[in-house]
């Protein structure tokens, strides 16, 4: 029986790298969009949908390798699915206005920082101390979606910025996540 759940817990973190990779993307992504207030909104458009395409796939990836083991695999298939259906839509309609990729992006951070927040509640069975840290993050980037949905008429003129502290909130939230999960891994290991 402890065989049992110790397997079902080593599953439950295996590629637990998935979200380290989406963690730093997301980040560089922010940082860049930060420092390169691109006047050509379309290249940044183009950026932020390959950001979402990536980010889609390996949420996919990782929620069909956990499928058997992990509870809530099916919100990380539909986050991963989410951002995987903006991304296609960002690249296929480069033209969209500020107002509208403000809605997207918007929609699309606030259902990623609701996972997030299922995450931490995750953490925290699992024993975590620092599961209070992941919740705050996730918390933090669910405001960030709500300004970008609240005006996005204001928000549309400076939807670079919001959308660049959200992805590198999320990608720190991403990046602790799985560093936990390696930890767990570790200490179930031995």
């Amino acid at each position: 029986m402890a065989e049992q759940i110790i397997k079902k817990v080593k599953s439950n973190i295996k590629n637990w790298y998935l979200h380290l990779i989406t963690g730093v993307l997301l980040i560089i992504v922010g940082v860049y969009a930060f420092t390169h207030q691109v006047t050509a909104y379309v290249a940044l458009a183009i950026v932020f949908s390959i950001t979402f395409l990536f980010t889609g796939i390996s949420e996919i990836i990782y929620a069909f390798s956990n499928r058997e083991e992990l509870d809530g695999w099916g919100w990380s298939l539909a986050g991963g699915i989410l951002d995987l259906i903006v991304g296609i839509i960002l690249i296929s309609r480069p033209e969209i206005s500020l107002v509208v990729l403000a809605f997207v992006v918007g929609f699309g951070l606030l259902f990623r920082s609701m996972l997030g927040i299922a995450w931490s509640l995750e953490m925290k069975k699992y024993g975590e101390e620092n599961w209070g840290l992941l919740l705050g993050l996730s918390v933090l980037g669910v405001i960030f979606a709500f300004v970008l949905l609240w005006n996005p008429v204001v928000a549309g003129s400076t939807v670079v910025v919001w959308t660049a502290i959200t992805f590198v909130v999320i990608g720190i939230f991403e990046i602790f996540l799985s560093l936990k999960l390696k930890k767990i891994k570790g200490k179930l290991s031995h």
